[in-house]
């Protein structure tokens, strides 16, 4: 089956068609539209801004992804597009679009919740066998997953105030970083000290799934009042603490989650899942509690079309095709 998916949920416009089977599958194209430079000025997404900057890409990038593919409209066998979680605007986006097409080529459509494809992601390239436990950590969301097969997942455990992605971008904006902050202070954390600061974790009872970086957040900025905003070295040990805190939350829960329900495997999936201390940090503790860890390409971790594509085809799989009454709904939770 060629899948089409289209993904407009926050600032990136994707497109992508991937060949998808019994067999496996493999991708034909896959085409990201970055929003950053036009959000950068503002220290973080503009939800207008972001709406008016997909309407103007995403019929262009849909276009690149069929060329790319060498595929016409109607070679298309199912759509697949982002419904929610994300920016209502942008969401609705993305969902118009793929409406409008499938119905020109008299093709299905299929919503997929998007974290579904971020947990997902995992599966395409060298894929991970059924079930594990996945740990999803976006710009916008945190939250730990057990997925026994194609479109089924039980959630675990969420944060409670702020994404993971969202704490490193506000304390890059406090540290007087460019935006998105994630890569930056990855990058100055290489030469810093993670134990130079006891920055807090929260929610460390064992029987917790869930995540708070609030504190966290609240913790750097009161370091930052006293201390004023570090340099050179020092900012590099500020950079290293604070991920440090961040990793140390992640891969403690989702450690725990697997061993919480018995499974062997773990996966990481989101733009989070970038990061190098995350990667190097659940291999780590991973294989030392027995548990097989897959980790995504990076180009598989920020938001893109190809994992819209494998969700929507998991989903239409086993659910059909939904009506082209289909709309947004940026709340959709698993």
């Amino acid at each position: 089956m060629r899948v089409l998916g289209i993904e407009t949920s926050c600032d990136e416009t994707a497109a992508a068609v991937l060949e998808v089977g019994e067999a496996g599958q493999a991708g034909r194209s896959d085409v990201v539209h970055s929003q950053v430079k036009l959000h950068a000025l503002y220290g973080g997404v503009v939800p207008e801004l972001a709406s008016r900057d997909h309407l103007a890409r995403v019929l262009p990038v849909v276009d690149e992804a069929l060329r790319r593919a060498d595929t016409a409209l109607f070679e298309v066998d199912l759509f697949a597009v982002t419904r929610g979680p994300g920016l209502i605007g942008a969401l609705l986006v993305g969902v118009q679009t793929a409406k409008a097409l499938a119905w020109s080529a008299g093709r299905p459509l299929v919503g997929v919740n998007h974290l579904a494809g971020h947990a997902f992601a995992i599966q395409l390239g060298e894929g991970a066998a059924f079930p594990y436990v996945a740990l999803v950590a976006s710009g916008g969301h945190t939250a730990l997953y057990d997925v026994t097969g194609p479109d089924a997942m039980e959630p675990l455990g969420h944060t409670l105030d702020d994404a993971a992605g969202e704490a490193f971008d506000k304390v890059g904006k406090m540290l007087g970083l460019e935006y998105p902050a994630g890569a930056a202070i990855d990058r100055l954390a290489r030469d810093g000290d993670p134990k130079r600061y006891a920055f807090p974790r929260a929610l460390r009872q064992r029987t917790s799934l869930d995540f708070s970086f609030s504190g966290l957040k609240t913790a750097l900025l009161a370091h930052l009042s006293k201390h004023g905003v570090p340099k050179e070295r020092e900012l590099s040990d500020v950079c290293a603490s604070f991920q440090e805190a961040v990793c140390d939350s992640l891969v403690t829960k989702a450690v725990r989650a697997a061993e919480a329900r018995g499974r062997t495997r773990v996966a990481l999936g989101g733009g989070v899942a970038a990061n190098s201390r995350l990667r190097a940090l659940l291999v780590e503790r991973g294989r030392a509690a027995g548990l097989e860890v897959r980790l995504p390409a990076p180009s598989l971790c920020t938001d893109n079309g190809t994992m819209i594509a494998l969700a929507g085809y998991y989903r239409f799989r086993r659910q059909g095709a939904d009506s082209l009454s289909l709309n947004a709904d940026a709340s959709w939770r698993l």
